[in-house]
């Protein structure tokens, strides 16, 4: 008689999405370069998987706008800019501060109990030095912040910058940018504002709470311009 593990198969997933979680994980490390070209036929031999599933996991892509069309390149990865940066920055403070002023209104306690697991994996993946991990549950972190505000526009809005954001996190959480503040010292800054934001929302303090999002969001906007402009 079959053991109920053998009789359970895990579905397997399509190979399209197979094919888009890849390229994601390809771009955000920067394997694939910004502005480098994802020629179909390298596609296909980087991954080992055929030529359907590819283009359909671009026509996702660029719908995230994580790659462009350009008529004489073909599909490029979409370059990081300094004005698009800077726009970027604008809107994660805008976005977050808004949710602050709906959570702080709202029950978020079992979205907070979510923050906390989410933190713990930061943690995590700073202690075996995974640095997608890392980048992967920081994100995670502040979805889950913005779902407390209980509005889908803004929980979208937040969700769309902080996936334009994976990249240049990767980018800060990777590299030695400034001498003077070592990769342990900002890791470990990030891991203590995470936890003082929960604190923050579970007391329902917007104004430490935005106080909080402002300085978080200026160190990692300070360490990009200094990594682009070095």
């Amino acid at each position: 008689m079959k053991s109920v593990a053998s009789i359970q198969k895990i579905p397997k997933q399509p190979l399209a999405v197979i094919a888009y979680e890849t390229i994601v994980k390809k771009i955000i490390c920067l394997e694939y370069q910004p502005g480098q070209l994802l020629e179909e036929n390298q596609l296909v031999e980087d991954l080992g998987i055929g030529r359907t599933p590819i283009r359909e996991s671009i026509v996702r892509l660029h719908s995230e706008k994580m790659v462009e069309s350009h008529p004489k390149k073909g599909v490029i990865v979409r370059p990081i800019t300094l004005q698009n940066t800077k726009a970027m920055f604008e809107s994660m403070l805008v976005f977050e501060f808004g949710v602050i002023d709906v959570a702080i209104t709202k029950d978020s306690s079992s979205l907070i109990k979510k923050m906390v697991e989410s933190n713990k994996a930061v943690k995590k993946a700073i202690i075996s030095n995974k640095v997608f991990d890392l980048v992967e549950a920081n994100h995670e972190f502040h979805i889950y912040f913005a779902e407390c505000s209980q509005n889908e526009f803004l929980i979208r809005a937040v969700n769309d910058v902080r996936k334009e954001a994976k990249r240049l996190s990767y980018l800060s959480y990777d590299n030695i940018i400034d001498p003077e503040r070592p990769l342990e010292t900002h890791y470990q800054s990030v891991v203590q504002e995470h936890d003082q934001i929960i604190d923050s929302l579970a007391a329902k303090d917007g104004l430490k709470l935005k106080q909080l999002f402002k300085e978080h969001i200026d160190t990692f906007r300070q360490r990009i311009i200094l990594f682009m402009t070095s």
